[in-house]
């Protein structure tokens, strides 16, 4: 792609993908949402998917990806209170998009190791 394919490009699209691009790179964000793509349902599954973080940590990042409209939260009023969690659309969507991003960053390690 050459710079003039992004001269196009307006401040307001470029602080949309900065927050965007913020959003999916912030630490743990991208492993609750494999966690999530991968099965998780409740916050033990995705404390065992997502390997290293704490507790404190898990409820914020879900609470934040909760607000972003990634993760849906459902609360069932059992004794005791049984608490899941889902990808939204939205969510999975995010996913697909960065698996290319995976692959470039494979080829990426693979091209400085030579």
């Amino acid at each position: 792609m050459s710079d003039l394919e992004f001269a196009h490009i307006d401040e307001e699209e470029c602080r949309r993908f900065q927050g965007s691009v913020e959003l999916a790179g912030r630490k743990w964000s991208a492993a609750i949402l494999m966690a999530g793509a991968r099965g998780a349902r409740r916050f033990s599954e995705y404390r065992t998917l997502v390997e290293g973080i704490s507790d404190r940590v898990l409820a914020a990042r879900l609470k934040e990806l909760e607000e972003e409209g990634l993760i849906e939260r459902d609360v069932q009023p059992t004794t005791p209170v049984s608490i899941s969690y889902q990808l939204t659309p939205s969510g999975r969507e995010l996913i697909s998009l960065l698996h290319p991003l995976v692959t470039w960053s494979h080829a990426h390690q693979a091209a400085k190791s030579r």
